[in-house]
């Protein structure tokens, strides 16, 4: 048997068993996260340039060898994760994120731990970033703007101070009661 579903209005009024509003923060789309990650990007060459390169240049170590395995690019890469990982458990975001007001949480709205922050900045981004950065694409198609690295940790980026309605409607249908979210 096939049931229609109808929409939340044409119920009548007396079904009404609960209606609730509450806010949560907005998701933040595309464009607002490769800003902050572009940013984050530069901060993290200033960081390899200034502290890096000068000490490999002293020690007589090459900086021009463009090689994975090469001890400038491994370092390199200890820095890039180091800083995602440090600032994302510390303070919920990077600098970049800081600058645009985005912050990552927890879809269930608990605090960062580090097994999430772990796995949302070594094992996902190890991942996006293995596929020449094509999965942080997927932010433009995913409901809550989620990335891979978002889906490996259950996190969602939003932002800081800008929130959405949630109307949440619980109906009595006479077989039962059903649930609406707006």
């Amino acid at each position: 048997m096939v049931q229609q579903m109808m929409p939340m209005q044409d119920f009548p009024k007396e079904r009404l068993v609960k209606e609730e509003i509450s806010y949560t923060a907005k998701a933040a789309g595309f464009w607002m996260r490769f800003w902050a990650f572009l940013l984050d990007l530069l901060i993290i060459g200033a960081i390899t340039g200034i502290l890096v390169k000068p000490v490999f240049k002293v020690i007589g170590l090459s900086v021009n060898d463009g090689t994975w395995y090469a001890p400038i690019s491994i370092l390199s890469a200890v820095v890039y994760f180091a800083y995602f990982v440090l600032m994302t458990k510390f303070f919920a975001q990077t600098l970049g994120k800081m600058v645009f007001g985005l912050k990552v949480m927890k879809d269930n709205g608990e605090k960062l731990d580090w097994m999430t922050v772990l796995f949302r900045e070594l094992v996902g981004r190890f991942m996006s970033n293995t596929f020449l950065k094509i999965p942080y694409l997927i932010v433009i198609f995913t409901p809550r703007h989620k990335g891979v690295h978002d889906f490996v940790a259950d996190t969602v980026v939003v932002h800081e101070s800008v929130f959405e309605q949630v109307k949440e409607v619980q109906l009595n249908t006479g077989t039962g009661k059903i649930r609406f979210t707006d």
